[in-house]
């Protein structure tokens, strides 16, 4: 098991950053955490502001992008290991804003590269540079099959072609520096504190509202839905006990239609909200399809499963029921 005594967490005041730097202040309070987010839209310290005051904890506001910038941060911190969440995510605002997705996704990520390259240069041993991504890389599946490690890429949006560029750059690191990588693709993740463009959280508000619910096309594409809290227990495996080099793919094992989740989402607000079953079905409008998008997304977690023991542990029901009640 790799040990660190400071580790980066590129937006880590973010959704799943955010769940994820609350695991490691609190499960290594040994450990220094540094926490650099640029606060845009997506970004909140009300995410973490339970864990704030913690010893190990620093707050760092800023941009992936600035090299002069990011050069004097390894400086002052001696990093050893990097968690690299930080990223534009939602496909609406990559398809009205390709370029600047390439700008924070590709340039910031390679950015990140070059400072660990260059700060770590003389000693590659006991570091690691964490690259999170998406399973939105792949492409599209169709009612059959799921992505492994070894899927082709296909990325389909601005958005998993951003991600997809950064993943390359990352794997170029490792084989012509030897630079200690290791990276994930994981499913939709969802729960408490994620921001309000994605289905789930933008859904129970509007359901709260009494808003327009819109769907998508007929609302059967598919998604794989992982828990942003058993999503953060896997990270934490794969940094501490992933192999250099190698790529992990984290999925919810929980496939379910866009529209059978609205229908969920329905059912447990309003339930939760004391109003009669059923009563924001009326709410349900559905709109022209997103351009170029992908039908289905499943994935293969065996391989996490067999090296590291990691499986989804929390309960769909559970969970949702969880994240309705954090937006309540």
């Amino acid at each position: 098991m790799k040990a660190f005594k400071t580790i980066l967490i590129t937006g880590g005041a973010g959704f799943i950053g955010s769940h994820l730097t609350r695991r490691m202040l609190t499960k290594y309070p040994k450990v220094e955490i540094v926490n650099l987010d640029e606060l845009t839209y997506a970004g909140n310290l009300d995410n973490i502001a339970d864990v704030a005051t913690a010893p190990n904890y620093t707050f760092v506001k800023g941009d992936i992008t600035d090299v002069a910038f990011i050069k004097s941060l390894f400086d002052d911190y001696q990093f050893d290991a990097v968690v690299h969440l930080a990223a534009e995510s939602h496909v609406d605002n990559s398809i009205k804003n390709p370029l600047g997705f390439a700008q924070t996704n590709v340039m910031g990520t390679l950015n990140l590269l070059e400072a660990a390259r260059n700060h770590w240069k003389d000693d590659f041993s006991d570091k690691c540079f964490y690259h999170i991504s998406t399973d939105e890389v792949f492409g599209s599946l169709g009612k059959e099959g799921a992505f492994t490690e070894e899927t082709a890429y296909d990325p389909r949006s601005p958005y998993s072609a951003s991600k997809a560029a950064s993943d390359h750059f990352v794997r170029a690191y490792f084989h012509t520096y030897d630079l200690p990588v290791v990276l994930s693709n994981c499913s939709n993740n969802y729960g408490p504190a994620q921001y309000p463009e994605k289905l789930i959280p933008l859904f129970i508000k509007n359901i709260m509202k009494n808003k327009p619910l819109p769907v998508y096309g007929k609302g059967e594409n598919i998604r794989d839905w992982l828990y942003v809290e058993d999503h953060a227990i896997a990270i934490d495996l794969i940094l501490h006990q992933g192999k250099i080099g190698e790529t992990y793919a984290i999925g919810g094992n929980n496939e379910i239609r866009n529209i059978d989740m609205v229908y969920t989402l329905i059912e447990v607000t309003d339930r939760l909200l004391g109003r009669p079953q059923g009563t924001s079905l009326k709410l349900i409008s559905h709109v022209t399809d997103r351009l170029g998008h992908d039908f289905r997304y499943a994935i293969d977690a065996s391989k996490i499963k067999r090296e590291l023991g990691w499986t989804p542990v929390t309960a769909f029901e559970q969970a949702i029921e969880k994240t309705v009640k954090s937006f309540l």
